[in-house]
């Protein structure tokens, strides 16, 4: 089984003047830019996906399920890869729609959504930010079990305009996640299960508090940290020389255990030219800021015989 996971930035179909097509890979602050670059964008996502492979693929940004739908069904067949037959994305708590989704080869037994949970729902401590009865992830944490592995597919909150403030909410996620997995499994240990996505975690972290996804490391095994330090980054801050590692796989003490050489690949080729750290292979479209696939490299891991 191959697994890949990718913040592919803003993913939304619209339709202006009857027309439907794909924003671009931008943040909504960006202005200016040629409509041209958006379906490039696009095509450069879509090639990505082509080349990986992958029978699992878990998407971060993704608007709603017509957007998913209408990239599954036009823009993946165009880039050469035949279009997933099972596609996923319930509404998650993202005003803006940037929900988690997940396309896979394999029917999943089940799919369910966890944007509904609160503290008092999983017996957890409000935090400020996120009272007892209010909503604990700012998207979703999408549970999908595949029979010989569950998957729990996350984005946490975005640590700005506010890291400090920003900081307990991604900590009772976190928590959230891990209670959610206790629920789920008797002996969590034991179980097979996978944790993928953005956790959002800065690269400059909070010198009294660190990580505030540091329940999470210890309760599984992320299986990023077998790539080695320096080439773990998988996020760069367009404009700096800011390169962070917010994605992650973080799995179950049994499922690492079985895969003790699975070490993800970081995707970068569609990356744009300003992240300089990166000196290898890029598709010929990609320019210096854009046109680009997104701001984050994808991870793809291969789990054989699952």
């Amino acid at each position: 089984m191959r697994i890949l996971s990718f913040n592919i930035q803003n993913l939304r179909l619209r339709r202006p003047g009857g027309q439907p097509r794909l924003d671009g890979a931008r943040d909504r602050d960006e202005t200016g830019e040629s409509p041209a670059l958006d379906p490039a964008d696009r095509r450069l996502a879509a090639a990505l996906l082509a080349r990986a492979g992958a029978d699992l693929v878990i998407l971060q940004e993704v608007f709603d399920s017509d957007t998913l739908d209408w990239f599954n069904t036009r823009h993946l067949p165009a880039a050469g890869l035949p279009l997933y037959p099972h596609a996923h994305c319930p509404p998650g708590n993202d005003g803006r729609g940037l929900d988690v989704a997940l396309l896979s080869r394999m029917e999943p037994r089940a799919v369910v959504s966890h944007a509904e949970a609160t503290p008092a729902s999983l017996g957890l401590d409000a935090v400020e930010g996120c009272g007892p009865d209010d909503r604990i992830f700012r998207r979703d944490c999408l549970e999908a079990d595949l029979g010989a592995l569950t998957l729990y597919i996350c984005h946490f909150k975005a640590p700005y305009p506010d890291v400090t403030a920003s900081w307990p909410v991604r900590r009772l996620e976190a928590l959230a996640v891990i209670r959610l997995i206790e629920r789920r499994f008797p002996d969590p240990a034991k179980g097979n299960w996978l944790i993928l996505g953005d956790l959002n975690e800065p690269a400059r972290l909070d010198a009294a508090r660190g990580r505030a996804t540091a329940p999470l490391l210890a309760f599984g095994e992320d299986l990023t940290r077998r790539i080695p330090a320096p080439e773990r980054w998988s996020f760069h801050l367009p404009h700096t020389a800011i390169y962070s590692a917010p994605d992650v796989m973080i799995a179950s003490p049994a499922l690492a255990g079985r895969f003790p050489d699975a070490v993800p690949r970081l995707i970068r080729s569609g990356l744009d030219r300003e992240a300089a750290r990166y000196d290898g292979f890029r598709y010929a479209a990609v320019g210096e800021h854009r046109p680009h696939a997104s701001d984050h490299a994808a991870l793809v891991v291969d789990l054989p015989g699952l």
